[in-house]
């Protein structure tokens, strides 16, 4: 759908615009590094005015010696999204929007 990214957020491609060409105003965010790439485009997504929702379940990160990279990232999320999800609730919420 875009082009590639080269750093962790969607600042250097083309998302933004496409998702507006698009007409989408909400994203759901899943990914397997939390506290970089799906925070990054978390906070530059809700910066450009959309709903931003991740779905915790199917999110991953680092875990090393003293640093929980997912745990990190789950108290931004809290702290910044629109809401947060489980994949359960991710596919009720897009099951009832069809």
């Amino acid at each position: 759908m875009t082009s590639p990214h080269k750093v962790f957020g969607p600042e250097s491609n083309d998302l933004v615009l496409q998702l507006r060409k698009a007409g989408i105003d909400q994203v759901i965010l899943a990914g397997m590094s939390a506290d970089l790439c799906v925070e990054s485009h978390l906070r530059e997504l809700l910066e450009q005015g959309f709903e931003v929702v991740p779905v915790t379940d199917a999110t991953a990160a680092a875990k090393l010696p003293g640093f929980d990279g997912y745990e990190a990232a789950f108290v931004n999320f809290r702290l910044t999204a629109s809401d947060v999800w489980s994949t359960g609730e991710a596919a009720a919420v897009m099951r009832a929007r069809r």
